[in-house]
């Protein structure tokens, strides 16, 4: 047998669910914790390299108003503000700077350092005004006017625009620096980052993989030991190493096997001895009963001419002792199949003729009607058919009502024998009971005078054909109904062991 025909359908599906499942929640924290820390790391530098440029292009910006702007004259030409200008944008630092003053009350000059890169139009009016707003000079304020920067962008590019005003009527400036090197830089970042998670997730699904197959082989082993031991296999045992949770399981696991091997041990012991008992029993009654079966006889053939007085009780014993002896041959039957000695002697029947037989052995022509076509041949046991027929006729003539009519039919290789009767059918708490050994509804059936062991016989007999048998109560109310189900040809189903085998003697029944 394959592995994955032992595990049986859906194990490997599951083996997978729950491998997945691992290695989905191991990448799912894998993730998180790498979006995460990438996200921290991308925010921190980024705030760490925007600020490090700014404060660069600011503090140089502050320090060429100082040094240059400021010493410009009161009402400086258009040219100094523009030769200025390029002097303060020309430092290496990068950007561009317009310079705004008047060359006369109420009469602005403008002069800018490159006019295609920055003019004062690229100022924005929210900067412009904070610029020229003048604060009040006190001891926590030395100075009336600030630096002011602001971030923004041209099309797709990101600006850094900083300005700020010299105090006593001198210029204002602005200056206007391109962030697109940084925001590469960042790009990168962001690149590297995204690839490093990337890495982190399938490094985390690798992980997650060894972990479930850590885990999972354990649980694995533990399922297989289950099967065994379902199957049979009692002294299936795990091998215990390590203090963790699933040792404990396997511990748990083997002290569990170990007591059922010992209950089921115990139990089949007893189960042989009553075998044994029970088997013994009966073949040391069957000497006794054989006298008293003819003791019987005899006195069943002289009823006639005894003491009125006498002749009920010799009947009385007569009855008894062939209901004896009855019990006496089906204990014994009972006991082959127990043994798993009974054997198949197989025939070809015609199963009208072995019906019609049956019933006029016992002489129930008069109580039964027969619906069975002459022709239809199965490969059985004869003698097996035939107790299994005279005990659902007998039951249903016995519990049931006349007329008991029996009608056989074939489906496909399985022959069907059906037997009903027009009684008060079978109560529904008993129908589950009626194959049960010495199971007698005695309530429901107060004429029951049987062993108990008839319809058990009988389904053991259609068992060992391969078949079975199924009783309900007819659908109209009208009494029950038996249908005994048997292959035509139950060779089929005999192991070619116990064919050889079969000329070992018939069982009495």
């Amino acid at each position: 047998m394959t592995e994955s025909a032992r595990k049986g359908p859906g194990a490997g599906l599951r083996w997978t669910s729950l491998r997945l499942r691992l290695v989905v929640v191991f990448a799912l924290v894998a993730l998180t914790a790498a979006v995460s820390a990438s996200g921290i790391a991308y925010w921190l530098n980024r705030e760490a390299v925007l600020t490090r440029t700014q404060d660069s292009a600011l503090n140089d910006f502050r320090q060429e108003m100082q040094n240059r702007a400021a010493s410009l004259p009161l009402r400086p030409t258009e040219e100094e503000l523009r030769r200025t200008a390029e002097e303060m944008s020309s430092n290496g630092v990068g950007y561009g700077v317009v310079l705004l003053a008047e060359r006369a009350e109420g009469k602005p000059i403008v002069g800018v350092s490159d006019p295609d890169r920055f003019t004062l139009e690229d100022v924005p009016q929210s900067l412009r005004a904070a610029v020229d707003k003048q604060h009040e000079v006190d001891d926590s304020n030395p100075y009336p006017y600030h630096l002011f920067w602001q971030r923004t962008t041209r099309g797709q590019t990101p600006y850094l625009v900083g300005g700020t005003r010299i105090a006593g009527g001198g210029p204002t400036g602005y200056m206007f620096k391109s962030l697109e090197p940084e925001r590469q830089d960042l790009n990168s970042l962001a690149w590297s980052l995204g690839i490093a998670t990337l890495l982190a997730l399938l490094g985390s699904a690798l992980l997650a993989q060894a972990a479930a197959t850590t885990v999972l082989k354990p649980v694995h082993r533990l399922g297989e030991a289950a099967r065994r031991l379902g199957e049979g296999e009692l002294d299936t045992r795990l091998q215990v190493s390590g203090t963790d949770e699933l040792a404990e399981l396997s511990r748990t696991f083997n002290a569990a096997a170990e007591s059922l091997q010992k209950k089921v041990a115990d139990m089949s012991a007893r189960e042989e001895s009553s075998r044994r008992f029970v088997a013994d029993m009966s073949h040391e009654l069957r000497t006794p009963m054989t006298a008293l079966t003819a003791v019987t006889e005899v006195l069943e053939e002289e009823q006639d001419g005894l003491d009125p007085m006498i002749a009920p009780a010799v009947a009385l014993v007569v009855s008894e002792t062939r209901r004896l002896n009855t019990l006496v041959e089906n204990l014994m039957e009972v006991t082959r199949f127990d043994a798993g000695t009974a054997r198949l002697v197989l025939d070809d029947v015609d199963v009208a003729d072995q019906v019609t037989a049956c019933i006029d052995t016992r002489a129930w022509l008069d109580a039964v009607e027969l619906d069975a076509e002459r022709g239809i041949v199965a490969r059985l046991d004869p003698r097996r058919l035939d107790v299994i027929l005279a005990n659902l006729i007998g039951n249903a003539l016995k519990h049931g009502g006349s007329p008991v009519r029996v009608a056989v039919r074939t489906e496909g290789d399985d022959l069907f024998i059906e037997v009903r009767d027009h009684g008060p059918g079978i109560p529904e708490d008993v129908l589950p009971h009626v194959f049960d050994r010495f199971y007698k509804a005695s309530a429901s059936r107060p004429r029951s005078e049987g062993s108990g062991l008839g319809l058990s016989i009988a389904m053991e007999n259609a068992l060992i054909h391969g078949g079975d048998i199924t009783a309900a109560n007819s659908p109209d109310g009208d009494g029950a109904v038996f249908v005994l189900r048997l292959p035509r040809d139950a060779s089929q189903t005999v192991d070619p062991q116990e064919q050889q085998q079969k000329g070992g003697g018939h069982e009495g029944a």
